[in-house]
C-alpha cells in the first residue's frame, strides 16, 4: 500500500493499493477512485470475515461518535488499484500508528479513513447534558485496534507534548486529536461574567498528560459561528447541530 498527501491547503489523501490490500472509511468518504476498485459495505472494520468491530451495536457507537452505521471497504480487482478521500475544510490530513494500548481519541468528523485492523467507535467521557450542550469538543472518536488511520484536522495544526501530569486548557472544539494516555476532563468556565460576557462558551476541556495533544485552528462549529452572522436566522440551527444530540434538538428549534 502507497498513501500520499497531495496539496497544502485543501489536502487530498491518495492511496495505491495492491491486490489483497484494503482500506475502510465511513460511508460517504470516497472522492474518487479507479474503475477496478470494488466498494463493498460492512459494519466490521476488520479483515474479511473477521467480525472485528463490527454488529449493530458497533455501528450505533460509531453513529454517536459522529459516524455511520456502515463502513465502505475499498479493494483493488485484477490489480493495483487507486482511491482518494479529499479534505473537507482547509486544514490538514494526519497519519497515526494505531497499536493494542496506544489508541486515539478525535474529533467526531475527524477519522478519514484507515487499514482494516482499525476500530473505530464512540469514545465520549461526559454526561449527556455536557455533550448536548458543549458544541463538537464534547463528542469524540475512539480509534482503536492495529494499523494506520488517516485523521482529517481543520485550518492549522499545532501539537503538544504533554509530560505526565502537565495540563493544557482547551476551547473545546479546538481539540483535534489526542492519544488515549491523556485524561479529559470537561468543566465549566468559572464566573457568570466569563461565561455570559466573555464570548468563550460555557465549557473548558483540561487535557493532562501524559501524551500528544493535536489541536486545530478552525473547527467546524467555531467557523459556522463565524458565519453565522452572514447567512441569516436560519444558520442557528446548524451550530447547535454541532452537539451529540444536536440533530434532534435542530429539529425542535425548526419546529
Amino acid at each position: 500500500m502507497k498513501a500520499e498527501i497531495k496539496g497544502s491547503t485543501m489536502p487530498v489523501l491518495e492511496m495505491v493499493l495492491d491486490p489483497g490490500e484494503a482500506v475502510v472509511s465511513d460511508h460517504g468518504e470516497l472522492s474518487w477512485m479507479s474503475t477496478n476498485m470494488q466498494m463493498t459495505q460492512t459494519t466490521a472494520s476488520g479483515s474479511s470475515g473477521s467480525g472485528r468491530g463490527g454488529g449493530l451495536m458497533a455501528g450505533l457507537k460509531r453513529v454517536v461518535g459522529g459516524g455511520s452505521i456502515f463502513l465502505t471497504r475499498y479493494e483493488p480487482i485484477g490489480g493495483a488499484g487507486m482511491v482518494a478521500f479529499a479534505a473537507k475544510l482547509p486544514g490538514h490530513i494526519v497519519a497515526m500508528e494505531v497499536a493494542p494500548g496506544r489508541g486515539y481519541m478525535v474529533h467526531r468528523h475527524g477519522w478519514l479513513c484507515g487499514t482494516p485492523g482499525i476500530v473505530p467507535t464512540m469514545g465520549f467521557q461526559q454526561s449527556l447534558a455536557g455533550m448536548a450542550f458543549g458544541g463538537e469538543g464534547f463528542v469524540l472518536q475512539r480509534l482503536e485496534g492495529e494499523g494506520t488511520a488517516w485523521v482529517e484536522l481543520s485550518g492549522e495544526l499545532t501539537s503538544y507534548d504533554l509530560a505526565a501530569g502537565q495540563g493544557l486548557i482547551v476551547h473545546p472544539g479546538h481539540i483535534g486529536a489526542f492519544q488515549e494516555s491523556v485524561s479529559f476532563q470537561v468543566s465549566r468556565l468559572a464566573g457568570i461574567v466569563n461565561r455570559y460576557a466573555g464570548g468563550d462558551g460555557h465549557w473548558i476541556v483540561t487535557l493532562t498528560g501524559p501524551g500528544t495533544v493535536w489541536l486545530q485552528s478552525m473547527p467546524l462549529s467555531i467557523l459556522a459561528a463565524s458565519l453565522r452572522p452572514l447567512l441569516g436566522n436560519g444558520a442557528t440551527t446548524d451550530v447547535v447541530a454541532g452537539g451529540a444530540v444536536g440533530g434532534v434538538l435542530g429539529n425542535i428549534l425548526r419546529g
